[in-house]
C-alpha cells in the first residue's frame, strides 16, 4: 500500500489472448508511470486454464506493487456473443483477485476512458497514446497496445478521482468546438511545450 501521501493505481485492460496492465503512484497531485506490460495467454489453452493465468498474474501484480485501487476497462458490446462472455469472465477473475487484496475496484468504459484521456470519446488509439505522453511526461508508451490501454484506464481513473475530467463539452445542446483545437484550447493544463 502506499503512504497516506501517495496511491498507487493498477489499471487493467482484460484479455484472454492478451491482458495489459499499468501501474501508476500519484504523489503530490503528480502522476507517475510505474510499470506496464502484457501477458500473453496461449491460444489452444483451454478457456479455463486462461482464467486461472489472469487470476494468478493479477495478484503477481498486486504483491509486487501494493496498488490501492484498480481501474479495470468495461466490455464493450459486440456481436459476437461468446467472446463477450469470455471477456466478461476474464474481468470478473481480474476483479476477484483485487478484491481478495481489499482493493477498491471501478469499471471505466472504454469511451469514457478516451473522453477523460483526450476529450474525445471516438478518439483513435494513436491520439490516446498521444495525449499520454504528454500527460505522463515519458517518451515511449508500451510496446503493447494492450498495456496501452492499461496505462489509459489507470490515468481515467486518476481523472476522475481528482476532478480533472476534459472539459471538452460546456453543456447538453450548446454546439463547441471540437477536435485538437478546442481540446488544447479547454485544456491547457493538460498540455506540455
Amino acid at each position: 500500500m502506499a503512504t497516506p501521501t501517495e496511491r498507487i493505481i493498477l489499471g487493467i485492460d482484460p484479455g484472454t489472448t492478451v491482458m495489459g496492465y499499468g501501474v501508476l503512484i500519484v504523489e503530490a497531485g503528480k502522476v507517475r508511470l510505474l510499470d506496464s506490460g502484457s501477458i500473453r495467454f496461449a491460444v489452444g489453452d483451454d478457456h479455463t486454464l486462461k482464467l486461472r493465468a489472469i487470476f494468478r498474474e493479477t495478484t503477481r501484480i498486486i504483491a509486487r506493487h501494493h496498488p490501492d485501487e484498480l481501474a479495470i476497462e468495461a466490455q464493450f458490446f459486440g456481436k459476437n456473443v461468446q467472446s463477450m462472455l469470455k471477456l466478461g469472465r476474464a474481468q470478473g477473475v481480474a476483479i476477484a483477485a483485487a478484491l481478495q487484496r481489499d482493493l477498491s475496484v471501478v469499471e471505466y468504459a472504454p469511451k469514457r476512458v478516451k473522453q477523460s484521456i483526450t476529450g474525445n470519446g471516438n478518439a483513435s488509439k494513436e491520439q490516446v497514446a498521444a495525449m499520454l505522453l504528454s500527460i505522463l511526461s515519458i517518451t515511449e508508451l508500451p510496446a503493447s497496445t494492450d498495456a496501452t490501454d492499461a496505462v489509459a484506464v489507470a490515468v481515467c481513473h486518476h481523472f476522475a478521482n481528482t476532478g480533472r475530467a476534459v472539459r471538452a463539452s460546456s453543456g447538453v445542446g450548446k454546439k463547441t468546438a471540437s477536435g485538437w483545437s478546442g481540446f488544447v484550447r479547454n485544456n491547457p493544463d493538460r498540455i506540455k511545450s
